[in-house]
C-alpha cells in the first residue's frame, strides 16, 4: 500500500489544469481553462477545467472528477496506478507502508522484471531499426507485411539477432540479475551458459494498463518446422497470460469512445487494424477467453465483438469462453473472416472503410451460432443432438441477470425454433439449470438478498400534496448546501473559540437537525467530515476530492462543480469590488442553517396539522392548536431575526 505521507506529497503538487492538458487541449477562459470533451464526440467545446476547486466538468455528457478520476477515467488506471503515475510526474519517491515480507519480495521482483524487460525493448528496438542484420532481415519482413514506421514505433517492435548470445551478453555486460535474465525468458541457460532465447525472431513487446512492458511475443521470420511460430514470456510476477490481452494499452480509449470491443487472436492483427486506423482491437494470443481478460474488456465496454478466421480452428476458438462471456455479461457478437484470410490480410486486402462495413453486416449473434455449428456437428445423432440441446440450456440460463430476462425468453423462442423442439420444455430445461446455480450458490445468494431486501427498506413519505413535494425537493437543495459549505468553508474560523465545523455539528446536533438530512450521501459526507474532526484531523476540499473511495470522491466533485463564475469583465462595467462566496462565508453558513431550521418547523407544522385533522378530545385539540400557534410563531421569528424570505 502506497503510505499517507507519499498520498500528501502528490496531492500537494497536483495541478488539474497541467494534468488534464496532458491530454487535452485546453484554452483559458477567465478564471478556468475550456477543451473539447474527451469522453464524448463535440465540436463546441463544453469541457471545463477549474483550477481553483481542481476538478473538471463537462456540460456536454456530464463527466466529471478531479486529476486522480480523470486518469482513472482517460486511462483506465486503478486508484493505486493513477497515484504512481502522478508520483513518477512530480519526482515524488513512494514509500510503501508496513508489508508483509513476502510481499515486498514480490513487488522486488517485480520493479526488476519491468526494469530487464525495458532494456530489452529498447535493445531490441534498436537492433531492428539501426543494424545491418535487422534492416536485412526484419524491417524488410515487416515493410513486405505492409507495416509503416508509425507503426513500428508505436507498437515498439524489435529484433533478436540470429547470434546465440548477442543480446544476454549485452545484459550481463548491463550488470543485470542472472536469475530474473532467466525469470523474464528473454534468455535460458545451456550447459552452464546464457544464450538467446528469442533468437532470429521479430519481438513484440507485451504492455500492462499503465504502459510498461509486462513480457514479450517472438515471431520465426520465414518457415521452421523444428521451431514454434510463436514464442511467449513464462508467467512470472508481472506476466500472467490468464489476464492478459494484446494491444489493450494502445486501445482502451478507442474502446471507451467506439462503446465496443473488437477482439482478434493474433499480434499482427491487432497491429494492422491499428495502422487502417481501427483502434478499438485487442487480441487474446489465440487461447481461451478467461474471466480475467473478460473482466478487462468489461472495464471499458459491454459490447464485445469477436473476429477471427473463418476455418474450423478459428470457430473453434471464437466459441471457447462464450459461457464466461456472457456470465460477465457482455453482449458478444461474432464476425467470421471469409476465404481463408484473417484479419490481418483482410483489412490490407479490401481497406479499412470496406472492413469497418464487413464487420458491421456480418455480425453473427454468438448463441445462435454456436447452436447452428452444434447442428451442423450433431447430425442426425440423437444422442448428440441431446447434448447440444442441453449444452444450449446450460448457455441460455448463464443469462441470469434481471435486466437480461427478455433477451433469455427470446433465445428460448429462437432455440427451440432451430432445434424443433417444444418451447416450454427448452424453458423449463433452463430453469432446471438455474436452480442446480442458485442452489450451489445458495449462501451468496442468501447474503446477496439480504443486502438487496435493505436496500429497498427505505421509509417512503406521505406526498400527501404538491406543496409536500415541493418542500422535500428544497430540503434536498438545503442539505446539498449545507455540505458544500461544510466541505469548502468547514475549516474556516468562525470565531476565537469555534471553528466553522464547530458551529455547524453544534446547531444539527442542538436542533436536532442532522436527523433531518434525508440524503444519505450527504449524511456519509457529514459524518465522514466528522470522524476525521474527532480524530484531530482539519479535512479541506482535497481530503475528500482526492479520497481513494471513488464514490466519495465524486459526491464531493458533484457538490463543487458550478456552471457559472463571475466574469472577469465585472469591473469594467460595474464599479466597486463584488464579494465573493469565501468572503460571505459566514453569512452562507448562517443562512443555510436557517434554511434547514424553517424546513423542520415547516414538517413539524405539517405534521400537526394532519393530526388536527382527526378526531380527539376537546383538551387534545386545544393542545395541538396551541402547538401549532407556537410553531407559527418560531417561523416568525426566525424570519424575522434573520431577514429570510421563504416559499409559501
Amino acid at each position: 500500500m502506497i503510505s499517507q505521507h507519499t498520498i500528501q506529497q502528490i496531492l500537494s503538487r497536483i495541478d488539474v489544469v497541467d494534468i488534464v492538458g496532458s491530454f487535452v487541449k485546453l484554452k483559458k477562459r477567465g478564471t478556468n481553462y475550456l477543451g473539447l470533451c474527451p469522453f464524448h464526440n463535440e465540436k463546441t467545446p463544453s469541457f471545463t477545467v477549474s483550477p481553483v476547486k481542481e476538478i473538471y466538468k463537462c456540460f456536454g455528457c456530464g463527466r466529471s472528477g478531479n486529476s486522480i478520476s480523470f486518469l482513472m477515467e482517460h486511462e483506465k488506471y486503478s486508484y493505486a496506478e493513477a497515484l504512481r503515475w502522478l508520483a513518477n510526474r512530480y519526482n515524488v519517491e513512494v514509500e510503501e507502508t508496513e508489508t508483509s515480507p513476502a510481499y515486498k519480495e514480490a513487488q522486488q521482483k517485480a520493479d526488476s522484471l519491468y526494469i530487464i524487460n525495458s532494456f530489452a525493448q529498447k535493445y531490441f528496438s534498436d537492433l531492428l531499426l539501426n543494424s545491418e542484420e535487422g534492416r536485412d532481415i526484419a524491417l524488410s519482413y515487416l515493410k513486405e507485411r505492409g507495416f509503416n514506421d508509425t507503426i513500428i514505433e508505436k507498437f515498439q517492435l524489435g529484433y533478436c539477432s540470429q547470434q546465440r548470445e548477442a543480446f544476454a551478453k549485452a545484459a550481463v555486460a548491463a550488470q543485470y540479475n542472472t536469475e530474473f535474465l532467466l525469470k523474464s525468458g528473454l534468455v535460458v541457460n545451456r550447459d552452464e551458459q546464457l544464450v538467446d532465447n528469442y533468437r532470429g525472431r521479430i519481438i513484440f513487446p507485451v504492455h500492462n494498463q499503465t504502459g510498461k512492458i509486462i513480457g514479450f511475443g517472438a515471431r520465426i521470420i520465414g518457415k521452421n518446422d523444428r521451431a514454434p511460430k510463436y514464442i511467449n514470456t513464462p508467467e512470472n510476477e508481472i506476466y500472467i497470460k490468464s489476464k492478459i490481452l494484446y494491444g489493450s494499452y494502445f486501445a482502451r480509449q478507442a474502446i471507451d469512445r467506439a462503446d465496443e470491443c473488437l477482439l482478434v487472436e493474433g499480434y499482427t492483427d491487432v497491429i494492422s487494424l491499428h495502422q487502417a486506423g481501427i483502434e478499438n482491437v485487442v487480441a487474446s494470443g489465440g487461447t481461451s477467453l478467461t474471466s480475467d481478460q473478460l473482466r478487462l474488456v468489461k472495464k471499458y465496454t459491454n459490447n464485445l465483438t469477436i473476429i477471427y478466421d473463418g476455418d474450423s480452428a478459428g470457430i473453434k476458438a471464437a466459441l471457447r469462453g462464450l459461457d464466461l462471456a456472457l456470465e460477465e455479461g457482455l453482449n458478444v457478437q461474432l464476425v467470421l473472416i471469409p476465404d481463408n484470410e484473417d484479419p490481418d490480410s483482410y483489412v490490407n486486402k479490401v481497406g479499412k472503410e470496406v472492413f469497418r462495413d464487413f464487420i458491421a453486416q456480418n455480425k453473427k449473434d454468438f448463441v445462435l451460432f454456436q447452436l447452428e455449428v452444434s447442428l451442423k456437428d450433431a447430425g442426425s445423432d440423437s444422442n448428440k443432438k441431446s447434448a447440444v440441446v442441453n449444452r444450449i440450456a446450460e448457455t441460455i440460463s448463464k443469462l441470469n441477470k434481471t435486466e437480461d430476462f427478455t433477451k433469455q425468453q427470446d433465445y428460448i423462442r429462437q432455440c427451440a425454433g432451430l432445434l424443433h423442439i417444444d418451447e416450454a420444455g427448452l424453458n423449463a430445461l433452463v430453469n432446471k439449470f438455474i436452480r442446480e446455480r442458485v442452489t450451489k450458490q445458495e449462501n451468496k445468494a442468501q447474503a446477496a438478498e439480504a443486502n438487496a431486501q435493505s436496500e429497498n427498506e427505505k421509509v417512503i413519505p406521505d406526498l400527501a400534496d404538491d406543496e409536500t413535494f415541493s418542500l422535500l425537493n428544497k430540503d434536498e437543495l438545503v442539505e446539498r448546501n449545507i455540505t458544500r459549505a461544510l466541505l469548502e468553508f468547514g475549516a474556516y474560523e468562525w470565531n476565537e473559540q469555534q471553528k466553522v465545523y464547530d458551529f455547524i455539528f453544534g446547531e444539527l446536533e442542538e436542533n436536532g437537525l442532522d436527523e433531518l438530512i434525508d440524503n444519505k450521501q450527504m449524511l456519509r459526507i457529514i459524518e465522514t467530515y466528522k470522524t476525521w474532526v474527532q480524530n484531530g484531523i482539519d479535512p479541506s476540499p482535497k481530503n475528500f476530492l482526492y479520497h481513494e473511495d471513488i464514490e466519495l470522491s465524486t459526491l464531493a466533485v458533484g457538490l463543487m462543480d458550478t456552471q457559472y463564475e463571475l466574469s472577469h469583465n465585472w469591473k469594467e462595467h460595474y464599479d466597486g469590488p463584488m464579494p465573493t462566496r469565501e468572503e460571505l462565508y459566514k453569512e452562507e453558513v448562517a443562512s443555510t442553517l436557517n434554511y434547514l431550521k424553517l424546513r423542520k418547523i415547516k414538517r413539524l407544522i405539517d405534521e400537526n396539522q394532519r393530526d388536527l385533522e382527526k378526531i380527539h378530545s376537546p383538551e387534545e385539540q386545544l393542545t395541538l392548536l396551541q402547538t401549532h400557534q407556537h410553531l407559527k410563531q418560531l417561523e416568525i421569528e426566525l424570519i424575522r431575526n434573520n431577514g429570510t424570505v421563504i416559499f409559501r
